[in-house]
Order: structure tokens, then sequence, then C-alpha cells
């Protein structure tokens, strides 16, 4: 007879847990947002472009785009001019720019972020235009609509790359800043650092270049 109703106990206890498991696993899905997915991590400083050390990435790609105004025509300027054209003493002089990113280096990466108290990859390449006069999109694939492509064999400094990390498409963006070299801030627990086009982890993830003005 004790032997009936521990087993009964027993079972009772099983099924809860069974159930209770169902639940969490059901609860994490949908608050994940049920289409997210992880997806790989980016090099962190000495892994070579090849090994990788697991840390969450970036989600810049899924930021609320921001309101963006229609291009205003330039006069005299031809092509695809800037988000808003550019502004009486704005400049996107590559080497300008490149140095203004440059002095950030090491600033943390902060998701959502867009000041050097911590920025995300767009949040970085928006601050950095915004020093020089020129009001870039927030989000990555607004950026990656702006200004005319450049092949990668004519890549200079100052020129906008990115590269696709977190979903299909442009979902992460760096700036040239002369050679192979290129400046971004690239996930959580990393900093606004110096990369390697070339490495095999960027390499494999380019979608395309942009140049801005």
């Amino acid at each position: 007879m004790m032997a009936h109703l521990r087993a009964k106990r027993y079972g009772g206890q099983a099924r809860f847990i069974a159930a209770t498991a169902m639940t969490i696993l059901v609860t994490g899905c949908a608050s994940s947002g049920g289409l997210v997915y992880k997806p790989q991590p980016f090099p962190m400083p000495g892994s070579g472009g090849g090994g990788v050390v697991a840390v969450p990435a970036p989600t810049e790609a899924s930021d609320p785009p921001a309101a963006v105004p229609p291009p205003a025509a330039v006069p005299g300027r031809r092509g695809n001019p800037p988000v808003s054209g550019l502004p009486v003493g704005a400049t996107t002089d590559g080497y300008a720019l490149s140095s203004t990113a440059l002095s950030l280096r090491g600033a943390p990466y902060r998701n959502g972020g867009v000041d050097p108290n911590g920025f995300d990859c767009s949040g970085f390449v928006r601050y950095v235009y915004q020093q020089h006069g020129v009001t870039m999109p927030r989000a990555v694939r607004e950026q990656f609509q702006v200004g005319k492509a450049v092949n990668r064999d004519h890549l200079k400094a100052g020129d906008l790359v990115f590269f696709s990390t977190v979903a299909p498409g442009a979902s992460h963006v760096g700036m040239m800043i002369g050679g192979d070299q290129f400046i971004h801030a690239p996930s959580e627990h990393g900093v606004v650092r110096v990369e390697n086009l070339g490495a095999q982890y960027w390499a494999s993830r380019y979608v395309g270049a942009k140049r801005v003005g």
C-alpha cells in the first residue's frame, strides 16, 4: 500500500516538473521574439580572425529605425547625396573621419549606445559623422542605403564597410581607416577597435561598402 502511494506521489511530481519545464521553454521562446537566433560571435583581440570567443553579439539591426527625412538636393552636387545633404561647414573627408574614429578606440560596446560612454556599431558611425556636421541614419540597414557603392578594391579611409553577422544582409558596419584596416564597435564585452578586412571572419561576412559625400 505504501509503495503504491509513493509511486503515485512521485508520478505526480514528475508530471508537474515536466509541465513546468515546458512552460519555461515556451515562455523563453516567446520572450526572445520567436524569430531571433544566436549569431556567430565576433572574434576578440588576439584571436587572429580564426578562433572566436563566445560573447553575445550586437543587435543593432533590430533597433527601431529612426525617422529619416528624404535626401535634400545639394546645388552643384551630382550622384547620390548624403541623407540630408551636406550642411555648410560639414565634411566627409575620409582622413578627418577616420582620425575622429581612431580617437575613440577603447570606448566600450553598449547595445543602443550612441556616445563615448558606449557605442553599438551603427551608433559609432553616426557619432563620428555627427562630429563633422553630417547626419546619418541610426540603423545599419538604413546606413547601407546612404552614399555610393564602392568596389572592394577601391576602398579608402572613411568608407563604410558592411557585414552580415546577426541577420541576412547588412547587419554590422565599420569604417575604413586606410590599407586593409577598419575600425568598429564590435560586440558586447568588446571595445572600439581596429580589425583587418581580409581576416577570415570578416572577409567571409562582407556584403559591400559605401562612400558618403
